[in-house]
């Protein structure tokens, strides 16, 4: 699960470098909207989506840099009790720490290396299920956008543009499921600030 959560941020890390598209108003993208071609057909960019919410660059970014300080501070704590084991084993090479002193701090690190594990694992958990409650939230705005997009069901058919070989511009109605998350968001954190 964290692997994939990892590979998720980096491709949507990448998506967000990559797409310098400025976000039309939420006017203009149902102009465009309506101006699609094509008749039954229309497709999304997902990934251009989510990387330019208002969701993302708020509460994505956000959870992105904690998973990032968790994994640092992950790494420095390993990398410190590593040394410390490598520093017990050069004080007894050298005969500077008698064989009980030595066993007592090898069971110090190791009761140190344990709790660390069990902490970062915990702390890992908890991480996973964050990212996969925004994951979850993310979809569901994606969906109901699309939904209200196409309430007057003009498209009988839309498609994420992840697996679109080849299709006419005029097809994309991204901008406008876009306008309409951020709308859908803003309503959200709006009714949460009201409660």
């Amino acid at each position: 699960m964290k692997k994939v959560f990892l590979t998720l941020l980096v491709a949507t890390m990448g998506l967000v470098a990559c797409e310098n598209k400025a976000t039309a108003p939420a006017e203009e993208a149902q102009a465009a909207a309506t101006e699609v071609a094509g008749g039954d057909l229309a497709y999304v960019k997902v990934d251009y989506v989510l990387a330019e919410s208002e969701i993302f660059k708020t509460e994505g970014m956000a959870l992105q840099e904690k998973t990032q300080k968790a994994q640092n501070a992950w790494a420095q704590k390993e990398k410190n009790l590593q040394y410390a084991a490598t520093q017990l084993q050069e004080k007894y090479q050298k005969g500077l720490i008698t064989t009980a002193n030595a066993q007592k701090e090898q069971a110090d690190i190791e009761k140190k290396i344990v709790n660390f594990q069990n902490s970062a694992q915990k702390e890992a958990q908890a991480l996973d299920e964050e990212n996969l409650v925004f994951s979850n939230r993310s979809q569901d705005l994606i969906m109901r956008s699309i939904q209200a997009v196409n309430a007057d069901k003009k498209y009988k058919m839309v498609v994420n543009a992840t697996a679109l070989l080849d299709a006419a511009e005029g097809l994309d109605i991204s901008d406008a499921v876009l306008a309409k998350m951020n709308e859908l968001y803003a309503a959200e954190k709006s009714a949460e600030a009201a409660k």
